[in-house]
């Protein structure tokens, strides 16, 4: 008998038994989360079928860029062998719109005022033009400009003054806190980390900026899921 350390072969079931256990761990968290999040959108008013469209359009057009405009960025160039001056364009940037990031959460945000109005009232603007009016200065604030990678925006931040300024303003939870949330959420964070951001990108030697798109997606994303949990 000898006192050696023994290997042992797992045999082909066992590997692909471990494959399959493996894919099925990958395959069942994405469920999950997509399960959560509809569960979440649902609460706004959505069936599940709409929900679940709902998050896949906002995950798929994540990777959509909409081009709007370039800025660019002159620098004057000085010869001193001729003593002459010349003015060439060192860089451009490319500003662009975040098909899952933008377009939709506020196309989804027009959706949810057109719906809550006749029940809430016409009351809902102006709580509503609060909350985009605090969430964008806190956006506004928070956001940090990232050398050759261009804007982001806090995570949670942005999403949790979103839900504060939702049941503050609403005086309770429910479906018109929700609503304020949802809107002031990616309505404040659009203005307040995108397009209030734009003169400070004359400054940044980056090739493009996606508002609603890189560094400020995960925001987005996140107050909207975590404000249609306080619906």
């Amino acid at each position: 008998m000898s006192d050696g350390v023994r290997m042992y072969s797992a045999g082909p079931l066992s590997v692909i038994a471990l494959i399959l256990l493996i894919a099925l761990i990958i395959l069942i968290i994405p469920l999950i989360f997509f399960g959560l999040a509809g569960a979440a959108f649902t609460r706004l008013g959505f069936s599940w079928i709409a929900a679940l469209a709902v998050v896949l359009l906002m995950l798929f057009g994540s990777f959509v860029n909409i081009p709007l405009y370039r800025i660019k960025r002159d620098m004057v160039r000085v010869d001193t062998m001729e003593l002459s001056f010349a003015s060439q364009p060192v860089w451009e940037t490319e500003i662009s719109l975040n098909l899952g990031g933008a377009v939709i959460p506020v196309a989804v945000s027009a959706y949810l005022l057109y719906q809550a109005i006749p029940v809430v009232g016409s009351d809902l603007f102006l709580s509503v033009g609060a909350g985009i009016i605090i969430v964008a200065l806190i956006a506004w604030v928070s956001t940090r400009t990232v050398p050759g990678y261009g804007l982001r925006a806090p995570l949670f931040l942005p999403g949790l003054a979103a839900i504060l300024c939702g049941i503050l303003l609403a005086g309770e939870t429910g479906l018109q806190a929700g609503v304020i949330a949802f809107v002031a959420g990616t309505v404040g964070i659009l203005l307040g980390s995108g397009i209030a951001q734009i003169p400070r990108i004359r400054d940044m030697e980056v090739p493009s900026v996606s508002i609603g798109g890189t560094g400020m997606f995960g925001a987005i994303f996140l107050a909207c899921i975590l404000s249609a949990l306080i619906a």
